[in-house]
């Protein structure tokens, strides 16, 4: 579903006659209680503006819409409300959405978003990324698995590194091997809800048999709200 509503934004940012909907800042990171502004210009179009909240798999939530002329305030979507979410505007394109005394739980990426009733679309922003920090949180529990049996008989084998217990629901996933980034070969899934209502996500790291056979170190690090957690594995440690 999640992969669906991304070409969903793709779509409708890159279809022709369509408003560009801008939105800044592209990330923030903040400490538990302070307040957040997601800027959004809305172009040519003179419409609403609203706020999606992406986690996890599934549809991402309405959190809210706004117009200036609305007397009644924001419109809400199910579970999000004043004065924890708010917005305001500086003209008919230009709004500010708010979101007040931020907690981890608010750790997410926010799309603004409108409706351009020219080509009867909607339109989405580029995205928000809110990492909401907690010195009292918990760092994520964050294990690597080794190549599976069938792995080591191939040409290239495959390590997990499973991340538990996250206060939000993304990470940021990094791999090394001795010391050095590596992007190539890896992919890191959505985050999913525990029962404890934490959340839990998945990476992988491929590479070529000959290199785990040198015994190098190869480390997951995982970063979530704003705590980090380093594992390392090589060969020599496996049975």
């Amino acid at each position: 579903m999640m992969r669906i509503f991304f070409t969903f934004f793709t779509l409708l940012t890159c279809v022709s006659g369509v408003t560009v909907v801008n939105q800044n800042p592209s990330e923030l990171t903040v400490n538990k209680g302070n307040k957040v502004t997601i800027n959004c210009n809305l172009g040519s179009v003179k419409s609403y503006a609203g706020l999606y909240k992406q986690i996890s798999g599934g549809v991402p939530p309405d959190v809210l819409s706004f117009y200036p002329d609305w007397s009644d305030g924001p419109k809400y979507g199910s579970g999000f409300s004043a004065p924890k979410f708010t917005s305001t505007s500086s003209s008919k394109s230009d709004y500010s959405l708010i979101i007040n005394n931020v907690d981890v739980r608010d750790s997410a990426v926010y799309y603004c978003y409108t409706w351009d009733s020219s080509v009867r679309e909607g339109v989405f922003g580029q995205g928000t990324k809110l990492i909401v920090t907690d010195s009292g949180v918990s760092p994520p529990v964050v294990k690597i698995f080794p190549p599976s049996i069938e792995d080591v008989s191939s040409s290239k084998v495959t390590l997990v590194c499973l991340i538990n217990d996250m206060s939000v629901g993304f990470a940021d996933v990094s791999w090394f091997v001795n010391g050095n980034s590596v992007t190539d070969g890896v992919f890191t899934g959505s985050a999913e809800q525990q029962p404890n209502e934490k959340f839990k996500l998945s990476s992988y790291l491929t590479i070529e048999r000959s290199e785990w056979e040198k015994d190098k170190d190869l480390t997951c690090k995982v970063t979530a709200a704003g705590k980090i957690t380093n594992t390392k594995i090589k060969k020599s440690q496996c049975n």
